[in-house]
């Protein structure tokens, strides 16, 4: 989320809105591109010689049970049928698509958005997109917090959702007024709780999947966010430019409300924190949320065979 940070930031630094001169403009997108491959090519390489695999030891009693099963009765196929099996989990990844596409939407679209009503505020436009993803790494950080303090997973991922939905409208209708003050104020707001959404998803999804690996459940979501964020993206496009930039909001409003609908059918089974917990209700290889599991599975048949 720095990163998208920095990404606000220094576009519209580094390329100045300059029409009377398309060569200087080229110029300096291309300054802009090939000093991102360099970071990225840069990335590349620290991340094959600097990360490993897995830690030394399991950070936690649920790891430990998963590394108990032998890798070849790992399916990543079957693993993919199990989580589509998962009535909750299909719901969750449905919603946070449409949370997180809307995000997504709204970053990649905000500065026609600020423009159209205040115009020549390119810089200001960056300035406001820094904040909106600077205070959702402190939302966060603090539902982060929360989650680990009261394992309220679909409480608070419900009630962040119904914030984000306030904020939108909000933004909506104060986006107009012409002032900026009040744009970065509720642009923050936004930020806020659509940002601090994000890491609720991946943590639900996880309690509601295990033991299903992490790395499918949070690959199936961020699959889920691109899909949503390419055609909001597209559809807000078009109503901002045919429009206004308020038809746009309402749009992504109303997908999510539905959002909003899907979040409270979720069924909040936390099977991860069930484990850490002692308490074992299911067996420990991955099966549906709905197929039947062997009675009577203790957390002591687990630990005699650690």
């Amino acid at each position: 989320q720095l990163g998208t940070a920095i990404g606000f930031l220094l576009p519209p630094v580094l390329v100045p809105n300059t029409p009377n001169d398309i060569n200087l403009m080229a110029h300096n997108i291309s300054i802009m591109f090939y000093g991102t491959a360099i970071v990225s090519t840069l990335l590349f390489f620290l991340t094959g010689v600097v990360f490993e695999e897995k830690p030394k030891y399991p950070p936690s009693h649920s790891q430990a049970v998963l590394q108990t099963i032998p890798p070849e009765n790992y399916s990543y196929k079957q693993s993919i049928i199990n989580l589509f099996k998962n009535i909750p989990f299909v719901l969750l990844l449905i919603s946070y698509g449409i949370m997180t596409g809307a995000f997504y939407s709204v970053s990649t679209l905000l500065n026609q958005m600020i423009v159209t009503h205040y115009e020549g505020e390119e810089v200001n436009a960056g300035r406001i997109g820094l904040t909106l993803v600077v205070a959702g790494m402190v939302g966060s950080i603090i539902c982060g917090l929360w989650l680990d303090y009261t394992k309220t997973y679909k409480q608070t991922t419900l009630i962040v959702y119904i914030l984000s939905f306030i904020g939108l409208l909000v933004f909506t209708f104060t986006l107009d007024l012409g002032y900026l003050i009040i744009v970065f104020v509720t642009g923050g707001v936004l930020g806020f709780f659509m940002t601090g959404y994000l890491p609720l998803g991946f943590e639900f999804a996880v309690e509601i999947t295990y033991p299903e690996s992490e790395g499918t459940s949070s690959g199936l979501l961020n699959a889920s966010a691109q899909i949503f964020g390419i055609v909001f993206t597209l559809v807000q496009g078009k109503l901002t430019t045919d429009y206004s930039p308020r038809a746009g909001n309402l749009f992504l409003c109303a997908w999510i409300f539905v959002g909003i609908i899907l979040t409270a059918l979720i069924k909040s089974d936390l099977r991860r924190h069930n484990v850490n917990s002692g308490i074992m209700n299911l067996d420990v290889k991955p099966v549906p949320v709905d197929s039947p599991v062997e009675p009577e599975s203790t957390a002591l048949k687990i630990q005699s065979a650690l």
